[in-house]
């Protein structure tokens, strides 16, 4: 006799079942790798490879499931770019940039430790885009801050940041209102909240570039050094 056929077992849903705002957010971002993911597209739609090369330890297998869960869940959306470019890229919704304070409270919650490097460490520059905007809240002169360190460059916006808009992105930017000069130790001072960039700036340990209002206020009112 042919043997009988069991009946598919309905696909577990991913709950903490608790009427509990915090529950439910974690339902949503609580996985492994869905928070870095969402920091790699706050910078902007990124292709699949490049959320791979950025984010070295995911296997191509649970980034492909987080991305589906996260399109599933309304964090993120993915694309078809028009030619000549004729890709696919994810994207956050609005809901997904939603959740930018909150890595930005995480990543000042988890400065203090980053005292050393680990030899197994990756780095990528624009991983210190977080740290600095939480050291760089509450400056009055809105615009484009390109910050440059040993490890690469991104740049930042400051003030209030439009509707759609990304709080930070990879590389160079096209026309900062100021440039960021320095060293991950004091990006990583900054994110601990040991210094002011003024205080860096005044002794040398960051330099601050450009005339513009913005760069002046990140100087504390310092005339720029020649």
């Amino acid at each position: 006799m042919p043997r009988q056929q069991q009946p598919a077992r309905p696909a577990r849903r991913r709950s903490y079942d608790q009427f509990c705002a915090t529950a439910r957010a974690l339902d949503s971002v609580g996985d492994r790798w869905t928070l870095l993911i969402v920091r790699e597209l706050l910078a902007g739609p990124r292709r699949y490879t490049d959320l791979l090369a950025d984010l070295p330890g995911v296997s191509t297998d649970v980034l492909a499931s987080r991305l589906k869960d996260m399109e599933q869940g309304g964090l993120a959306v993915r694309r078809r770019l028009p030619p000549p470019a004729a890709a696919s890229v994810y994207e956050l919704t609005e809901h997904g940039r939603g959740l930018l304070p909150v890595l930005t409270a995480l990543a000042g919650w988890g400065a203090p430790a980053l005292d050393e490097r680990r030899p197994t460490d990756a780095v990528r520059a624009h991983w210190f885009a977080l740290p600095l905007l939480r050291a760089l809240d509450g400056l009055t002169h809105a615009g484009v801050v390109e910050v440059r360190l040993a490890e690469g460059e991104f740049h930042m916006r400051t003030g209030v940041v439009a509707a759609g808009a990304e709080a930070y992105g990879y590389g160079p930017a096209d026309r900062p209102d100021a440039c960021l000069v320095l060293g991950t130790d004091v990006a990583l001072a900054l994110g601990r909240g040991e210094c002011t960039l003024a205080e860096a700036v005044g002794d040398g340990r960051a330099e601050v570039l450009g005339e513009g209002p913005l760069a002046v206020e990140l100087r504390g009112g310092q005339q720029p050094r020649h």
